[in-house]
């Protein structure tokens, strides 16, 4: 295998403390870790952003220090600026625009923006030619074709394509391979694999953030109620596992994969990390490290 499996991980401004504390294992403790994968960004957004999707966020950390962190290890910071229902008088919004400023002046051309809006991506890529996009999962791009067309559009550098097409083998594996560096995997989706509201679920958090009164998604898929569980997650048909990653994506080319978990908590998010990252004969070790980290509230 020429080029290693590249991660995007969940909570940048969610988990601060929490890759405070792992990405230094990760760089000392080389050998505890997958030699095929490596780390490549962390995405978020932090409290009050209208231009947010996906999730709602109530993270606070201050965007510099975010941004100090992921210099210091050499990482992508990205924005989840997902909303699907902007409108143009949002465009003008104070904070999104300082947060789009600050990344685009710290990274060099190497920070992003995971979005949604046609009317956002026009208006970014005019004003912040600086940063890169990517298009996000909440487009629910189930269509295989539609997912070609994406990932042939020159605006996006990556295209998250929804879980369900995950195991399109047949013609994942036709791709050009300019599309195939494009495609960013969410390995570890909960959502039902026969789910049928999942836009307008994220629609609702769009509406959420946009500070409109509106009542919760309801999920009516099975299980729905019962909220996120790892092990639940390795049961869908579109889970990619370890094992998947290194005998069927990288052989056939495919390098990005994304990890969902910006509202799961650090307890899980590390779960998350010893999984897909860690050897298992130093799991425990990790775990150790992390939890004995006296600055770190895992719960």
């Amino acid at each position: 295998m020429s080029e290693p499996a590249r991660f995007h991980l969940p909570g940048l401004f969610e988990f601060y403390e929490l890759y405070s504390a792992f990405l230094p294992l990760y760089r000392s403790h080389r050998d505890w870790f997958y030699d095929w994968c490596d780390l490549a960004s962390l995405y978020g957004a932090p409290a009050d952003c209208i231009w947010g999707g996906g999730r709602v966020s109530s993270a606070q950390r201050d965007p510099r220090e975010v941004l100090a962190l992921t210099e210091e290890y050499g990482l992508s910071a990205r924005l989840t600026f997902s909303n699907s229902l902007l409108r143009p008088e949002h465009l003008s919004d104070r904070r999104c625009n300082g947060l789009c400023a600050l990344f685009e002046a710290r990274g060099a051309g190497k920070n992003g923006v995971i979005l949604h809006s046609e009317l956002l991506l026009s208006y970014l890529r005019e004003r912040y030619p600086g940063l890169y996009f990517v298009s996000s999962t909440t487009k629910v791009l189930t269509d295989f074709s539609a997912l070609e067309r994406e990932c042939a559009r020159p605006e996006f550098s990556y295209v998250v394509p929804d879980f369900r097409l995950n195991r399109a083998f047949d013609r994942l594996s036709a791709l050009p391979q300019s599309s195939k560096d494009k495609l960013e995997f969410l390995c570890n989706e909960c959502c039902d694999f026969g789910c049928r509201d999942r836009r307008r679920c994220y629609e609702s958090v769009s509406r959420k953030n946009l500070g409109e009164d509106c009542p919760d998604h309801v999920c009516r898929a099975p299980r729905g109620s019962e909220g996120y569980r790892f092990s639940r997650a390795m049961e869908n048909p579109g889970f990619i596992g370890i094992a998947d990653i290194r005998e069927r994506y990288l052989p056939l080319g495919f390098t990005n994969f994304k990890l969902e978990g910006r509202t799961l908590g650090s307890a899980l998010i590390l779960e998350f990390l010893l999984y897909y990252l860690t050897k298992p004969e130093y799991r425990l070790r990790v775990r150790e490290e992390i939890y004995l980290d006296a600055m770190l509230d895992l719960f």
